[in-house]
């Protein structure tokens, strides 16, 4: 696809898109310092759903190695916690250590086997390696969020190596029905018929 998206989790239970192609500070520091003490003391420990947004936040300020230390902080007091691990998962798929990225995306499953953005994020790393079980981890993705445009996709465009084109017109038509944005990044072979049908014209009108 001339596109990817690569899904960032923004809080415990929603995400969005961010694109790529070919396809978050000096507060935050002395925050994150501050609950590691509190932390390591055995005093009331920090909210890990605070420190969550926190990286978050770092993650957004284009500030990977400020959110990754709010992302530990997280896991050393809820090792469960899906969000912390998906979005390191991201920050190593986008700094291109795909080893650490699948093996961050993998933890996130292990706690949510139905996490679609993790399993969309994982299938991007093997599109290209491992093609078959890209397509595995997105029918899984789709199958857990039948919604999840992107992933329709790159399902078609799976299908389209595989010359089933039968098979990548569904997923076509799936990905423009979620999300009619897509059309333009729909084959040319397949984009015609995936066109909405114009409206018929009223009863004696001229033609």
């Amino acid at each position: 696809m001339k596109r990817r998206q690569l899904l960032v989790v923004l809080s415990g239970a929603a995400a969005v898109a961010t694109a790529l192609m070919s396809w978050s500070v000096a507060a935050y520091s002395a925050a994150v310092s501050k609950a590691e003490a509190r932390a390591s003391s055995r005093t009331t420990p920090p909210n890990a759903d605070a420190l969550l947004q926190a990286g978050i936040a770092a993650q957004q300020n284009n500030d990977p190695q400020e959110a990754s230390r709010f992302y530990g902080v997280v896991l050393t007091l809820d090792p469960r916690n899906k969000a912390a691990w998906y979005n390191l998962g991201v920050i190593a798929h986008q700094d291109g250590r795909t080893a650490d990225a699948r093996k961050a995306y993998e933890k996130a499953l292990k706690i949510d086997p139905a996490f679609s953005s993790a399993l969309y994020n994982e299938a991007l790393l093997l599109k290209s390696s491992d093609p078959d079980l890209a397509m595995g981890l997105l029918e899984r993705a789709v199958g857990a969020d039948p919604r999840a445009a992107t992933a329709h996709l790159h399902l078609g465009d799976l299908w389209v190596r595989k010359n089933r084109d039968r098979e990548a017109a569904e997923e076509f038509r799936s990905a423009v029905a979620a999300d009619p944005a897509l059309l333009s990044q729909v084959p040319d072979s397949f984009r015609d018929s995936l066109r909405p049908e114009p409206a018929p014209s009223p009863a004696g009108s001229p033609r």
